[in-house]
């Protein structure tokens, strides 16, 4: 064997090495990973645990806080209200962002809520197939008293794919109780009203959304035929717990994980996410640091920010191109920017310190 063939395989097995370390959960799956919406082959792709389905590392996240600052009149925070007459410019605009997601082989968008749900099928309307939908119509759903048995989840799900035009879900995550308050018979009738909706044909997957990890800990590891997906918070400063994790459930049980709150509500940023803000430039490379670092977390399967538009989008899939780990400097810096984002967090969203460790 000549010197150069055996420093050619050396560099080609530490290069896999050095990869499987920076790029942890990838898919090994070459069929189905093209077999996935939008494939690209300049995503990357992992497994959404026991769904077997897979996703882009960095999918879409519902909210579309700050829109505002790209939409001319549109006079909200991004939650205004939905009428058969949209915002034309917000509408373009829901469109317009998706398709360039599509075009990146982003695959997946998260919808928990009405207003989001009607937003995105609309949105995706003549090209459903071009990328998965979660579905919580969170408003009828178990953070009310009036939705929290397996009858009314199941009318609620009937109603709001009727009116948003769905013929089919492909994972529906019932917006628990944030701090999982549920009695057993209330937890029990989300489990029932999971299950008979994926055997009536009517959602492929299933899963749930909470911000108490005792309480997903608990549903990962007593119900995990119907547990596939959980939805989350991950924030660029949470950290793994050394013993006792949510995510040692989650790795046991082959949950797919989808982190909410990447940048805690845009805390993280230092200007507006107009277009034209003095401090663009440094917030985008703020939220590339961020998703690099949750990407490191095997257990997540992807980090789901809310994007606005479509340089937000080109920007966070530029992390695709950059190695995972950061470096000393880059880690310095992301905790400079994470001890101003707790410092500038909004009191409704001081929840979020309680997944500082997961």
């Amino acid at each position: 064997m000549s010197t150069e063939l055996t420093r050619r395989r050396f560099i080609q097995s530490t290069t896999a090495a050095a990869l499987a370390t920076t790029l942890p959960a990838l898919a090994a799956d070459t069929d189905a990973v093209k077999a996935t919406p939008s494939y690209n082959p300049n995503m990357d792709y992992r497994r959404l645990g026991k769904t077997n389905l897979y996703v882009s590392a960095i999918c879409m996240g519902g909210h579309w806080k700050r829109v505002n600052t790209v939409v001319n009149n549109f006079k909200s925070d991004g939650y205004e209200p939905l009428t058969d007459e949209l915002h034309p410019g917000f509408e373009k605009n829901r469109y317009d962002t998706l398709s360039r997601c599509i075009e990146h082989g982003i695959n997946l968008v998260d919808a928990c809520s009405a207003r989001e749900i009607c937003a995105y099928a609309r949105a995706l309307k003549g090209r459903r197939d071009k990328m998965l939908m979660t579905f919580s119509w969170f408003e009828n759903e178990s953070r009310f008293p009036e939705w929290r048995t397996a009858a009314k989840l199941l009318q609620g799900l009937e109603n709001g794919m009727k009116i948003a035009g769905l013929d089919h879900v492909d994972i529906w995550r019932i917006s628990a109780l944030m701090d999982g308050s549920h009695t057993p018979a209330e937890t029990e009738a989300i489990i029932t009203a999971l299950d008979t909706a994926r055997k009536q044909g009517k959602v492929r997957f299933t899963g749930v959304s909470s911000h108490s990890r005792e309480w997903l800990k608990m549903l990962v590891e007593k119900y995990p035929d119907t547990i596939q997906v959980i939805v989350t918070p991950y924030t660029a400063d949470s950290k793994v717990l050394p013993t006792d994790s949510l995510f040692d459930a989650v790795k046991q049980h082959d949950v797919g994980v989808l982190g909410i709150k990447p940048f805690a509500s845009n805390s993280l940023f230092k200007g507006t996410s107009a277009l034209d803000d003095p401090n663009r430039e440094e917030d985008d490379k703020r939220a590339r640091l961020a998703l690099r670092y949750i990407l490191c977390n095997p257990a997540i399967t992807a980090p789901i920010p809310g994007l606005i538009n479509n340089h937000q989008v080109d920007n966070v899939v530029a992390v695709l191109k950059e190695r995972r780990q950061l470096d000393l400097s880059e880690k310095a810096e992301l905790d400079a920017a994470t001890k101003e984002m707790w410092a500038r967090l909004p009191e409704d969203y001081h929840w979020l310190n309680d997944w500082r460790h997961v």
